[in-house]
């Protein structure tokens, strides 16, 4: 296998001089544009417009209160958000909004709520749920490894539930729902973390939406919700203040200290979507195109690389495969790395490998990683040809 000194020139460890050399796949907190970074990094040294650096802003502050507005701006002209929906900047994580969509739609309702398990986060959300009160879930896809997600046709929905919860992207398998799935008369609710501002969708198919940043907006630290006015407000009393959208709503997401640096930072990456980008149907289109440069090298790999998700519902932000032995994946990890490609290291829950196609990685490092992959698949032994043949 290889070793240090057998790297063509492109990926010998000692000519990543420069930053932008080395590639970040990882499934999050993910990559970031180049230009967001630098114009960040500024903002430590003293935010714009200040003569103090942004992690000392004051979340009191008019400027802070400017930053909150142009955020929501840019993400309600990206997404065409009607008006009747709220913009909310919370924290927490996509976890706390698993408690947070049940208490505020689910308890109290005498209704029940559909579910679809997905994968390894949808059937996180679905404990949570329980805990407010009934849950059918819709589908399971357990039985199968969560290799495949259900046909429009295949789900047990509830005609009168309370809301139908689902994962758009399952970024541990590798899963991305290319339609919408759920019955028109039902409050729809979707966990976008992962593939949030990677591409057009309609906000008004949904009752409520959301995605924590650390993925295509932004670093850890704070969590979009989008919601109807009207299911906001018909929330329960008995929950406790923090989770209740309402009382953020009021505050204009300034109830509690809000991260004020992860804001700024999702502002620049807006501004990047709207102005350098041209907009979210420019950003799908260059995402389609990075997700098909891998799964080319994927498929054309005679077995090498498996994909793990089937092929009709591949996600074009998490592409997951696996070599044929997992020495070889390690092999494969270890190389990849030191060649300059981190993050690629699959979920801890399964393993293999998983490459990250955010809004931040560039076309020019997933042909990177399509032409590393190729050229470690070519330094095989015979032992680990065997392997391929056998496997």
């Amino acid at each position: 296998m290889p070793t240090m000194c057998d790297y063509p020139q492109q990926f010998e460890p000692d000519s990543l001089g420069s930053f932008s050399d080395v590639h970040n796949f990882s499934g999050g907190p993910g990559a970031l544009p180049q230009i967001v970074l630098q114009e960040a990094q500024q903002a430590i040294a003293r935010a714009p417009g200040t003569n103090i650096s942004v992690l000392g802003v004051s979340h009191r502050s008019q400027w802070f209160r400017d930053v909150l507005d142009e955020t929501e701006d840019n993400i309600r002209d990206l997404l065409n958000v009607p008006s009747k929906y709220r913009v909310l900047f919370l924290q927490g994580g996509g976890t706390m909004q698993f408690s947070m969509v049940p208490m505020n739609m689910l308890r109290g309702a005498g209704k029940c709520a559909d579910y679809l398990t997905t994968g390894y986060w949808s059937e996180k959300a679905i404990v949570e749920a329980r805990k407010e009160g009934t849950v059918n879930e819709a589908w399971n896809g357990k039985a199968n490894g969560f290799c495949d997600l259900p046909a429009p046709d295949e789900c047990n929905f509830t005609p009168n539930a309370a809301y139908l919860h689902y994962v758009s992207n399952e970024t541990v398998e590798g899963l991305q729902f290319p339609y919408l799935p759920g019955l028109q008369e039902i409050p729809r609710v979707c966990d976008m973390s992962s593939d949030f501002l990677s591409r057009p969708i309609d906000i008004g198919s949904y009752s409520l939406v959301y995605a924590h940043a650390q993925k295509n907006m932004g670093p850890a630290g704070v969590t979009i919700v989008i919601v109807e006015e009207e299911v906001m407000h018909r929330a329960p009393e008995n929950i406790p203040s923090i989770m209740d959208y309402r009382l953020f709503a009021q505050h204009r997401s300034n109830y509690n200290t809000p991260p004020v640096f992860a804001i700024y930072t999702m502002m620049l990456v807006t501004r990047w979507l709207k102005g350098t980008v041209g907009g979210l149907v420019e950003m799908a289109d260059i995402n389609r195109c990075k997700a098909a440069t891998l799964y080319k090298t994927i498929d054309e790999s005679d077995g090498f690389y498996r994909c793990r998700a089937s092929k009709r519902y591949r996600s074009n932000m998490n592409a997951c495969f696996d070599l044929p032995t997992p020495s070889l994946t390690d092999k494969f990890l270890t190389s990849a790395e030191r060649a300059g490609f981190v993050g690629l290291t699959g979920h801890r829950s399964i393993g293999g490998v998983r490459a990250s196609l955010y809004n931040g990685v560039t076309l020019q490092a997933v042909q990177n990683l399509s032409e590393f992959m190729r050229w470690f698949r070519s330094q095989m032994d015979n032992d680990d040809r065997a392997g391929v043949r056998n496997g």
